[in-house]
């Protein structure tokens, strides 16, 4: 299979394909690779990978015991992630198109982007200013029954939100807003439900669109009676998950 180097941007979340990140960028190294994509020819997209750090903490401690309060903080493109960058880093991640990246006055970023394609992760380069990787983009397979998988999801879904509008501040979106293709409808929803990093990274990497949606018909329906057994539960403690692509 080809591969292609891109620029790599970790971060503790999951991107899935079709869906917005907004970012605030402002650490030296992600500011060094903004500045390389605005070099990117209008008319080209302005790619770049993006892949969830495994133990959710982007700055790794690189020895056991109480941190040193002298010591200088780490710099460099791989800083936080140890002498083998890779290992820091679930395997499969996703390819984001950066649609906005506007420069502030104070040299930070605030960047638009969105999900294109997933990819999995063949190796990083942490020699220039920032991390680059090289990718394989991975095909998305329908599977066996992924339409009517994606019925059943939607479904579960709604109920699901309406549980959930109950216990938060927020609205969430209206059934008459979603799709009904199946890969978009399981990318979705993996997005949209309140889950850990690790299960979000266990959709993302699903083998095909039908098991990631019989995946989340199981996850849909635990949640929402947990959540049904729980109707005094305050709005803060339903959602202490992350529930944006931020």
């Amino acid at each position: 299979m080809t591969t292609v180097r891109l620029p790599l941007f970790p971060l503790n979340s999951v991107l899935f394909p079709g869906l917005v990140l907004p970012l605030n960028v402002f650490e030296e190294r992600y500011r060094a690779m903004m500045r390389d994509l605005l070099k990117t020819p209008e008319d080209e997209p302005r790619r770049f990978a993006v892949v969830a750090i495994r133990d959710g903490h982007e700055v790794a401690q690189s020895a056991p015991g109480m941190p040193d309060p002298t010591a200088l903080p780490e710099l460099g493109p791989a800083a936080g992630f140890g002498p083998d960058p890779a290992k820091s880093f679930h395997s499969t991640g996703c390819v984001a198109d950066a649609a906005t990246i506007r420069e502030r006055e104070d040299g930070t970023f605030e960047v638009l982007a969105t999900g294109t394609t997933r990819a999995r992760l063949v190796s990083v380069d942490a020699s220039g200013p920032f991390l680059t990787a090289d990718l394989e983009e991975l095909p998305e397979d329908r599977g066996d029954e992924a339409g009517a998988l994606a019925e059943g999801v939607l479904r579960a879904f709604r109920q699901y939100q309406k549980r959930l509008a109950g216990a938060r501040e927020r609205s969430l979106s209206t059934g008459a807003d979603l799709p009904d293709e199946p890969s978009v409808v399981s990318y979705l929803v993996a997005a949209a439900m309140m889950l850990d990093t690790p299960t979000k990274q266990r959709l993302l990497q699903a083998p095909d669109t039908a098991s990631r949606l019989r995946d989340e018909l199981k996850l849909l329906r635990s949640e929402t009676a947990i959540i049904r057994s729980l109707p005094s539960l305050p709005a803060s403690e339903l959602t202490r998950g992350r529930t944006s692509l931020n």
